[in-house]
């Protein structure tokens, strides 16, 4: 098997991810003087997210000159080896704010079509997940173990909403959650964070809805090494679409496919 992302390249992304961790845990540790703009209600960025994005771009093409870039604040560049790297700097900036340690920096290659590598790191909470195609997925170097089954009696499930989603389309989710699966929910801000919680086992699965694909590119490669699927269909897929989509053990997918069956998408009217 020929890998995409040798060991070496591996190595070299997630020392890039744990600097740009260290360098947005800088701007953390002092929210009180941090410039905060809005792209829109509820939907925040900061001087930290553009500089982290901007640190993790110059990193990468350093690194692989002939590699693709393509960020949540910007970022953009063309590839020529048919290899993308896809960022999101912070992915949580409101829960960043608001000072919760629920923020993750991203960095997942595109490739083929597909997600096929990730890492994440996790500043406050010192974690490091990185897995995909031909890797064992870790974290912070030790080897994660395969998720499956789900408890009736105990099933959850983390739910997410980007803020232009309407009203009525988050409470038709909800309902579903809680009267037809029978399951009770968490939310907490980031795409990101509610897939490690995927990964870990402590829920069964995640339903985002106006998601974009920088949340989950570094997600859903480590996802798939310890058994977690995802009903995105990445043939019809752009990077720059927002998804409407389910993760989480094949009991999870099956529950919750008569709400988001494999190739769900977004229609907002």
């Amino acid at each position: 098997m020929t890998l995409v992302v040798t060991p070496h390249c591996a190595k070299i992304v997630e020392t890039i991810a744990c600097n740009a961790g260290h360098l947005a845990l800088s701007h953390f540790n002092k929210l009180s003087t941090l410039p905060v703009e809005t792209k829109g209600h509820l939907d925040l960025v900061t001087v930290a997210d553009q500089e982290v994005e901007a640190f993790i771009t110059r990193a990468l093409i350093d690194a692989f000159p002939d590699d693709g870039v393509f960020g949540e604040e910007g970022a953009s560049r063309h590839s020529r080896s048919g290899r993308t790297w896809v960022v999101d700097p912070i992915d949580g900036t409101f829960n960043f704010v608001r000072g919760s340690d629920q923020w993750a920096v991203s960095i997942g290659l595109y490739h083929g079509g597909r997600p096929v590598f990730g890492v994440i790191h996790v500043p406050v909470r010192a974690q490091t997940l990185v897995g995909g195609e031909g890797y064992a997925s870790t974290m912070n170097g030790a080897v994660m173990e395969t998720r499956m089954g789900m408890k009736a009696d105990q099933a959850a499930c983390g739910v997410g909403f980007h803020p232009v989603i309407p009203i009525d389309l988050r409470l038709n989710t909800l309902r579903f959650v809680l009267e037809e699966a029978q399951m009770t929910f968490r939310s907490c801000g980031s795409a990101t964070l509610s897939l490690i919680e995927v990964a870990l086992g402590q829920v069964d699965g995640y339903l985002g809805t106006g998601e974009s694909t920088w949340d989950l590119m570094a997600a859903i490669p480590i996802l798939e090494q310890i058994g977690i699927g995802c009903t995105v269909n990445w043939t019809q897929t752009d990077l720059n679409d927002k998804l409407r989509f389910a993760c989480g053990t094949q009991e999870f997918l099956d529950a919750v496919a008569p709400m988001f069956p494999v190739g769900t998408t977004l229609a907002l009217n």
